[in-house]
């Protein structure tokens, strides 16, 4: 197999399992701390995640090398941009779901990869062939009639699909390993959140202090949030921005589901021709990518031959 082949395998596995805990593992779990305010969850998410990121790195060998990284001022600013970028994100999210709003965070996923692809024109000069343009179109119809379903563009949203194509623009052209990347970010994070925390802990009335198995679940958000985000990164790493953003539609896809299947949330007509439409442009989209990749292989078998 060729090394670009595999490359973009592993590339999509990676992509594939992050959507995945996005998707349908995260609202779930974000859903059991509904009682627990926002802004406690992410801080939480950012305190554990750092044990979670220094223990990859050190079973990988790479925490000296990360740490290096950390003496260059520039490389620090890169991390506490797409630091600022994924906590707004993340407080974002987390408040969709736990105040019954995961509609609105769906919708921000599905407009989310129509910034990408504009992201990647502009300023990667990634071109998309025709039949990846219709099914970008068909996506723009489906979000054009959510949108309008939904009686206007909620700001959960636009802040949702500005910030996290935004990051995963900048993940792309940083020059970490994905899971250093992550690793300076979380630990550029860590002393405001623990703040956060011990300033939430004394009880009050505007307090929540967490008791018993609250404790575990929020412990368990370091590694929930760790583990999607390092395979996202290492998915963008060997994949086309373009094909990253098509492939974002999985993830709102099944938090749909999830809100109106487990959350008991509405699903109307509208929503119905809306996944229809997504599902089509996804599914001329993967077509265009088979096509092209056989081009290819039989393009390098001619080659081949041609040398023999």
């Amino acid at each position: 197999m060729p090394a670009e082949t595999n490359e973009t395998s592993q590339g999509l596995l990676y992509a594939l399992s992050a959507y995945l805990i996005w998707g349908l593992i995260l609202p779930l779990y974000m859903k059991a701390l509904s009682h627990v305010p926002p802004m406690e969850i992410v801080g939480h998410r950012i305190v554990w995640s750092l044990p979670v990121a220094v223990a990859i790195l050190w079973c990988s060998g790479a925490l000296r090398q990360a740490l290096a990284k950390l003496r260059s001022p520039r490389l620090v600013a890169m991390g506490a941009t797409t630091a600022a970028l994924i906590t707004l994100n993340w407080s974002t999210y987390v408040y969709a779901i736990i105040t019954d709003r995961a509609v609105d965070a769906a919708l921000g996923y599905y407009i989310n990869p129509l910034v990408n692809v504009l992201l990647g024109a502009v300023f990667l000069r990634e071109r998309p062939t025709r039949l990846q343009g219709v099914a970008i179109l068909l996506a723009f119809a489906a979000v054009l009639i959510l949108t309008f379903q939904a009686g206007g563009l909620p700001w959960i949203s636009i802040v949702l699909a500005l910030s996290f194509g935004t990051y995963g623009l900048l993940r792309k052209a940083m020059p970490f390993a994905p899971a250093e990347g992550f690793f300076i970010e979380v630990l550029i994070l860590a002393l405001p959140a623990a703040v956060l925390i011990a300033m939430a802990l004394p009880e009050g009335p505007r307090h929540y202090v967490p008791e018993g198995f609250d404790w575990l679940l929020l412990f368990g958000t370091g590694a929930i949030t760790a583990l999607p985000l390092i395979l996202y990164a290492a998915g963008a790493k060997r994949l086309q921005y373009a094909t990253i953003g098509i492939l974002q539609y999985l993830a709102p896809t099944m938090i749909f589901l999830t809100a109106v299947f487990v959350f008991g949330e509405p699903f109307s007509r509208a929503q119905l021709v809306a996944f229809a439409l997504i599902w089509a442009g996804v599914g001329i989209y993967v077509w265009s990518l088979v096509n092209s990749r056989k081009a290819r292989r039989a393009e390098e078998s001619a080659a081949a031959a041609g040398r023999a």
